[in-house]
């Protein structure tokens, strides 16, 4: 009888990477709660630091439990490969270092998490990066910017947190394929239930899967996916780290050797072995159990959302409500093409009174919870300006989406009509 296909995005969530364990049966992954690994002897140990078979040396480097999880990630977002880390901005910290050399350049969205505008900006010039901050619905600047040949990838958010707007993937991966540099893509908010970035383009795809993937608030988790789609010796001189000799290697050259697994391969041979942010055991078992209902969370997520979102722009204590799925959103339109089951359910609003009602609204919430963080089962609420983006300048703020009177929510899971009670009498508390 022959194997059967099984396909379907809810199997793979469940299914993928997470097999029966072959030595005990258990049929829920375990958790390797395990520092190193014995080797068969000293040719096996020798083979396995020379990369000439694959296997586990030390959790830093890899991890049963990990893998595990990285295989589910590849298979739900269409990858060739997977590496897990210790946070989202971790990994986004790994596919820098993997790609970039002193002195190069890169281009980012202007509307990204506060975070990562921080990181890329002055972390990145600590390691000799330079970060070009753009519009992405300004074509021009978009390509004047990736012209520029010390440019060496392109990143953007598919749904921009925290103001819900919806990126132009397949304009993107046109340019970035004019010019011959990766579409890394931070699939995040959208997760690769609402959107699968490689179907318009994208090369790489990164998230934090603390949020919507591991989706209870337990677990700190970052991932690189490799969707095997760009040639890194279509412009070896661009990315030497894959395509010359690896002195720590004897000479080995990533692309040459692993072909399609060069960048996932590197990633955890020389990304996590010199840097080290390794995922935790634990965590990427958390987050494998969180994926199990992935599909059918973010399906209520977006039902909620539609509703507050929905109330709030019929609110006249509200000025603006920034979500994608609203038809007076100049983002509707993408929506059915980009994220056709919904666009996902963290989104901003703005307050009449500014600075001083939306400090006051966070802090009048009674079952919003008022934290740093978004796709959780409960619901939550943050002021920017006064958290996540306080580090930028106000110019920096407000071209991010998160200018004074802006409030994000991330709906939760919780009953639509408590949701909005909580929101209503906010409003009525902070009113001016």
């Amino acid at each position: 009888q022959g194997s059967i296909e099984f396909s379907g995005f809810e199997t793979k969530c469940i299914h993928s990477g997470s097999r029966p364990d072959a030595e005990t049966g258990a049929r829920i992954t375990p958790i390797f709660q395990n520092a190193s690994y014995v080797f068969e002897d000293v040719d096996d140990a020798a083979s396995l630091f020379n990369l000439q078979s694959f296997g586990n040396i030390y959790s830093r480097l890899g991890n049963p439990t990990v893998s595990a999880l990285e295989e589910k990630l590849a298979a739900l977002e269409g990858g060739v490969g997977a590496t897990c880390t210790a946070s989202g901005h971790s990994a986004q910290l790994l596919i820098l270092f993997a790609l970039l050399q002193p002195g190069d350049r890169f281009v980012a969205s202007r509307n990204l998490y506060g975070g990562s505008l921080t990181q890329f900006k002055r972390m990145g010039e600590k390691f000799g990066w330079h970060v070009d901050f753009v519009d992405l619905d300004d074509h021009e600047d978009v390509r004047n910017k990736l012209s520029d040949p010390k440019c060496k990838l392109l990143w953007a958010e598919s749904l921009a947190n925290p103001g819900g707007i919806v990126t132009d993937l397949e304009f993107l991966s046109q340019e970035t394929k004019k010019v011959k540099v990766p579409l890394i893509i931070d699939n995040t908010l959208a997760t690769p239930y609402l959107c699968q970035p490689k179907n318009f383009g994208a090369d790489i795809v990164v998230h934090s899967t603390t949020k919507f993937l591991s989706g209870q608030g337990n677990a700190l988790g970052g991932c690189v996916i490799d969707l095997g789609t760009f040639d890194w010796f279509s412009t070896p001189e661009k990315y030497p780290s894959l395509t010359s000799a690896e002195p720590s290697y004897h000479g080995l050259v990533f692309q040459e050797t692993f072909g399609s697994l060069a960048l996932t391969v590197y990633l955890h041979a020389v990304g996590l072995r010199d840097l080290g942010p390794a995922m935790a055991p634990m965590n990427a078992f958390l987050t494998i159990n969180g994926l199990e209902t992935l599909a059918v969370r973010m399906d209520r997520h977006v039902e909620n959302a539609e509703s507050v979102a929905k109330f709030l722009e019929t609110d006249p204590r509200v000025s603006w409500v920034s979500y994608a799925g609203l038809s007076s959103s100049k983002y509707y339109d993408r929506v059915g093409k980009y994220l056709p089951k919904g666009p996902g359910s963290v989104f901003t609003f703005g307050l009449k009174g500014g600075f001083d009602q939306g400090v006051q609204f966070v802090e009048s919430c009674q079952l919003l919870s008022h934290l740093a963080n978004v796709g959780d089962t409960r619901s939550l609420v943050l002021h920017p300006g006064s958290t996540t983006h306080r580090q930028l300048s106000d110019e920096a703020r407000v071209a991010a989406g998160a200018g004074d009177e802006v409030i994000r929510l991330s709906v939760g899971l919780e009953s639509v009509n408590d949701i909005i009670s909580d929101i209503n009498q906010a409003l009525e508390m902070s009113a001016p």
